[in-house]
């Protein structure tokens, strides 16, 4: 990088979390340590914003968020959204005929109220919820999309992650985002140009810092369009391949507190 960095971006699950999900004191410190040099620290992640209170229990600091793989700008100190990207009434209803008719088996839910609910199909699984009071089944099928929703999951049983997303990317032939952050076989799908990418450069954007002056950390497809973006990409010891192929550099795995480690040699570096 020219210049010296000015954004801290990072994916949260698998990046900057433990598989845990806790947040080390060290990753911790090292956040801290950047907010104190004057960088602005962004969680940028696939999460809804229900489940980030999980990650600001953890830390001192409330960096900004971009929630929904882009498709959510959250401020957690004025508790706003500052941007929101939702897919319309309209193209869920359009997005859920195509999947239905070339998926077997498909069954959807989707993040409402900028992600503070959930409403599911009774065949979707719901694995794991931070907040439970905020998710319901459907009352009715039109449910599904009645409303703009800032992200549409689809699940259809057991699948190869890789293999399921380029199916349903397929299908939608580019009518929507297709993506995925876990092995779990789950798709993500956003309004077309929303991707963690696009939210980040928003926000980068309203305060003045250019794509050269970020550093961004991720370990999963979801975070490709960001990585990619940014000046300086930065995967974590367990990336998924597709991450590794368009990084800058590989740190240590989110076990071992890679992003802390990264960050601790840049401050050093840059100081310098």
């Amino acid at each position: 990088m020219q210049s010296r960095s000015r954004l801290i971006a990072t994916d949260l699950d698998g990046t900057l979390l433990r598989s845990d999900r806790s947040l080390s004191p060290r990753t911790a410190g090292a956040l801290d340590r950047m907010l104190a040099e004057g960088r602005l620290v962004v969680l940028v992640t696939g999460r809804p914003i229900r489940w980030l209170h999980h990650v600001y229990d953890q830390i001192e600091a409330r960096p900004m968020a971009i929630c929904a793989n882009g498709a959510v700008v959250y401020d957690p100190v004025a508790d706003t959204v500052l941007r929101a990207d939702p897919l319309a009434p309209d193209l869920l209803a359009e997005v859920v005929r195509r999947l239905r008719a070339e998926v077997p088996g498909v069954s959807f839910a989707v993040e409402i109220t900028d992600g503070r609910q959930m409403r599911h199909e009774s065949t979707y699984p719901i694995r794991w919820d931070q907040n439970p009071d905020a998710v319901r089944t459907f009352s009715s099928p039109d449910e599904l999309h009645s409303v703009p929703a800032v992200k549409l999951l689809a699940r259809a049983g057991e699948q190869d992650p890789d293999a399921f997303v380029t199916l349903v990317a397929a299908a939608l032939g580019g009518l929507a985002e297709a993506t995925h952050s876990s092995y779990s076989g789950l798709v993500e799908i956003s309004a077309a140009g929303v991707t963690k990418a696009a939210g980040l450069a928003w926000l980068a954007d309203r305060h003045g810092i250019g794509a050269d002056q970020v550093v961004a950390f991720g370990d999963m497809p979801n975070d490709v369009p960001m990585l990619t973006w940014a000046g300086r990409a930065v995967a974590v010891g367990n990336a998924h391949p597709a991450v590794r192929a368009i990084a800058d550099e590989v740190t240590l795995s989110n076990d071992e507190d890679g992003v802390a480690a990264y960050l601790e040699t840049l401050s050093r570096r840059e100081a310098g």
